[in-house]
């Protein structure tokens, strides 16, 4: 619609000129050496209006041929690309590698060159070619340095599957360090590399965040913050102020669970510090009854060891039935000399629930009482137990 109406334009232009013209007779006069052209005042008008209207169809003509030639070329990019995207969410990853890499070779903008350059690493990745994965990625920072963010989570998630924690994590710090969000799965990357690189503070720092967010599995945070807790306390067994702190930091909830429960006693009665073993034992039976700390009970022996058959036993009140809990009342009598009682703990708990501890502590006692042919009895009956155990 536009040309038709350009076109009436210059008509109606080029007629009004004709009729003015005829008022005029004069002429145009071209000298071009050893040419000379003379040509009416209406001639030369119409000749100019002409040559202007072809030269404008000329570059709309060019500007066209220009510009299918751009589309075609944006075109096979996005063809190429989709073909790229569904050849890997196919699992062909070997296609889609070829189709991602023909458009890394095409000019294409930034954003499009660092898509396909994360689909072209992610597919030689799946194909375990490590080496032409980081040459796609090096490709990426190249053409797209604008692209940083999707370059460096790429990176982290792949360096991730192949076990390299330290590169991992100083991948994400170069994403944080030029303001990269800290969206939940990119902090689940790093959970993972912080617990493969054993920084566990830096595990419970991760936790503490993404137990906030939705959605997340609380549970599995829960499970990584407590595996955190209980390495914590462990690289502090060895020093009884770093683990005083640490302890000490730890919610009343978490001091009664049994396992860090178990875990604080052992590293204290290592450090000689038996009382406070013996607390963090009792207050966590009180809250529920572990057999792994009703073992630990009888070997946390200090001073106080007829305090600690008064609270095994009013335990058993509670628990009347329980084997372990008799067993370990048995050992505190037997280490207290209690003889009688110690017997009748220990023969209860085999009554219950035949163990090798059972057998062996009960033999041990009869040594100590001369009654050699019962303690080897008992000692027979444990190795028994023991090689059914191993299927012997």
């Amino acid at each position: 619609m536009k040309l038709v109406l350009w076109v009436l334009a210059l008509f109606a232009t080029a007629v009004a000129i004709v009729i003015a013209a005829q008022h005029d007779s004069g002429s145009v006069l071209m000298i071009v050496p050893p040419y000379r052209i003379e040509l009416t005042i209406n001639i030369f008008i119409i000749s100019l209006i002409t040559a202007f209207f072809i030269f404008y169809l000329l570059v709309r003509l060019i500007a066209r041929v220009l510009g299918l030639n751009r589309q075609l070329h944006h075109k096979k990019i996005n063809e190429t690309m989709l073909a790229a995207v569904k050849a890997f969410f196919e699992e062909q990853y070997d296609k889609a590698e070829k189709a991602a890499a023909t458009v890394l070779k095409l000019k294409s903008p930034p954003v499009i060159s660092a898509i396909n350059a994360a689909i072209a690493a992610r597919a030689a990745h799946h194909q375990a070619n490590y080496s032409q994965r980081d040459h796609y990625l090096d490709i990426s920072e190249q053409k797209a340095p604008q692209e940083k963010a999707l370059r460096l989570v790429t990176q982290a998630e792949l360096l991730l599957e192949e076990g390299r924690h330290e590169e991992v994590l100083n991948a994400l710090r170069s994403l944080y360090s030029i303001g990269g969000l800290q969206s939940t799965a990119v902090l689940q990357l790093e959970l993972k590399a912080q617990q493969m690189a054993q920084n566990w503070d830096a595990v419970l720092e991760l936790t503490n965040i993404l137990e906030k967010r939705y959605p997340i599995d609380k549970t599995l945070i829960e499970q990584i913050k407590h595996r955190a807790h209980l390495e914590n306390i462990k690289k502090h067994a060895l020093n009884l102020e770093l683990l005083n702190k640490y302890w000490n930091n730890l919610s009343p909830a978490e001091k009664l669970d049994s396992r860090l429960a178990a875990t604080a006693a052992r590293a204290y009665m290592a450090l000689n510090e038996v009382s406070t073993a013996q607390k963090i034992i009792e207050q966590s039976i009180d809250n529920k009854l572990d057999a792994e700390l009703i073992s630990l009970y009888a070997k946390c022996l200090d001073g106080s060891v007829s305090w600690q058959i008064q609270r095994a036993e009013g335990w058993l009140r509670k628990h009347p039935n329980n084997a372990e809990l008799l067993l370990t009342l048995g050992k505190l009598c037997t280490y207290c000399e209690l003889w009688g009682k110690a017997q009748n703990y220990l023969e209860a708990s085999l009554s219950i629930e035949s163990s090798r501890a059972a057998h062996l502590a009960l033999a041990q006692l009869f040594e100590k009482l001369d009654k050699p042919e019962l303690a080897a009895d008992h000692y027979h009956k444990g190795l028994g137990f023991t090689l059914k155990k191993l299927n012997i």
